[in-house]
């Protein structure tokens, strides 16, 4: 398969993402973020687990605790958390960042030392999203700034930790999806039911809600994104992140009846033109590794509100 394809099917990852806030809103449980998270990743991950019949070995089972912490169990909380408390769009702007940690820890992890393309083009994207989700409304307080940055990091680190870990021979993309859905949603069951507590009662729309985040949003989406990070860098995949915001807002508009203005839509083109330049980047020899990325675009969502 031809480069652009790769980048094509690897893609429509974070554009099912950014579906996750309407389908959130529109057909799930209201309030129950961390309850949303475990019966989008544990399911997911415990089928996979089935159909793949191979457990870690050796290292890799504290390696896979490790990366399901960081691009799951410790993500989503961080990111719901950020999304409560901040107003508008600021979570997804920050999320928005990601390019840049990413490019920031690849120097000290991975030795690859970013240009100043690389950094303008990932300031140049998260402009684009602040124009398409962020409201000057409202008051942001520390926690919630502090929760913010800790998701981006947490997925930028993973990101990071994984490009340098590569995978274990005979391991796919399914299997490491498999590892960390799986260790991610364990992680994420104690803290869901400390917080939020028993699980609430499901109708017919929640639970087509849920099969829909467990299958299409969480277990496909996630394997496209792994199989993808195994053939390009991980900044083009990293730049690909911006297209689950602007997937939200668009679905937004189109389905939720929300308005679009001229300054949004400028910034969808400024976002989409910082996307498309990350894939045409001086591309490194890309490693064995197969990463998990940004996740839900709930935050994104509702600043569009």
């Amino acid at each position: 398969m031809n480069r652009a394809a790769t980048i094509a099917l690897t893609a429509l990852a974070p554009v099912s993402w950014g579906s996750t806030y309407a389908v959130t809103t529109e057909f799930l449980p209201p309030d129950r973020p961390l309850f949303t998270g475990v019966v989008r990743a544990l399911p997911a991950g415990l089928v996979l687990l089935a159909a793949v019949r191979l457990l870690p070995t050796g290292a890799w089972w504290w390696k896979s605790v490790v990366l399901g912490a960081l691009n799951i169990g410790a993500f989503f909380p961080l990111l719901f958390l950020s999304a409560y408390r901040l107003p508008g769009g600021m979570a997804a702007v920050v999320g928005s960042l990601g390019p840049l940690f990413v490019a920031g820890l690849a120097a000290p992890l991975l030795s690859e030392r970013p240009s100043a393309r690389t950094l303008l083009t990932g300031i140049a994207a998260a402009l684009g999203v602040s124009l398409v989700v962020l409201k000057a409304t409202g008051a942001f307080d520390a926690l919630g700034v502090a929760a913010a940055v800790g998701s981006s990091l947490s997925m930028a680190t993973g990101t990071v930790l994984t490009k340098r870990w590569g995978r274990p021979a005979g391991v796919g993309p399914l299997t490491l999806t498999a590892w960390q859905l799986t260790t991610g949603g364990l992680l994420m069951v104690p803290l869901a039911l400390v917080v939020e507590g028993a699980p609430p009662a499901l109708d017919a729309p929640a639970v087509g809600g849920f099969l829909y985040l467990a299958v299409a949003n969480t277990a496909l989406a996630y394997w496209l994104w792994f199989r993808g990070i195994g053939l390009l860098s991980a900044t083009q995949v990293t730049f690909l992140g911006p297209l689950s915001p602007l997937t939200a807002a668009v679905i937004g508009w189109a389905a939720l009846g929300e308005a679009l203005t001229p300054l949004q839509v400028a910034g969808m083109a400024l976002a989409l033109t910082a996307t498309l330049a990350g894939q045409l980047l001086p591309a490194r020899r890309p490693g064995p590794a197969v990463v998990l990325p940004p996740a839900p675009a709930r935050s994104a969502r509702r600043a569009s509100r």
